[in-house]
């Protein structure tokens, strides 16, 4: 299940960039690379503007729809037993205290 939601949300990334580079930027974008010229001869210059914003817009929320519903609802709970590697190696051993170099007691400066 998980992979299934997985694949169709790198479906909808890819489409989602796709539909992005063929917008027609100021200065002109990939339109014209990835077929959008004769896409703006299909329906009109300003109808195919509307729908890429319309497809990016849906695309976006599907996205972001996709992505939290798999974190949600999909991924495991966090509830887990489990410990981690650091959590179930041994502990330490603690040390005697290291003592200290006793320090000369201090002469006044001569004079």
């Amino acid at each position: 299940m998980y992979t299934l939601f997985i694949a169709v949300e790198i479906l909808v990334s890819i489409l989602l960039m796709i539909v992005v580079l063929m917008q027609a930027s100021k200065g002109g974008g990939l339109a014209g690379s990835l077929g959008g010229s004769s896409l703006g001869m299909t329906f009109g210059v300003r109808r195919t503007s509307d729908f890429l914003t319309r497809t990016t817009s849906i695309l976006a929320t599907i996205f972001m729809v996709l992505a939290l519903f798999i974190n949600m609802v999909v991924l495991p709970k966090g509830g887990s037993t489990e410990q981690s590697v650091i959590q179930s190696s041994p502990q330490p051993t603690t040390l005697p205290p290291v003592q200290q170099p006793s320090q000369p007691a201090a002469t006044p400066p001569a004079q």
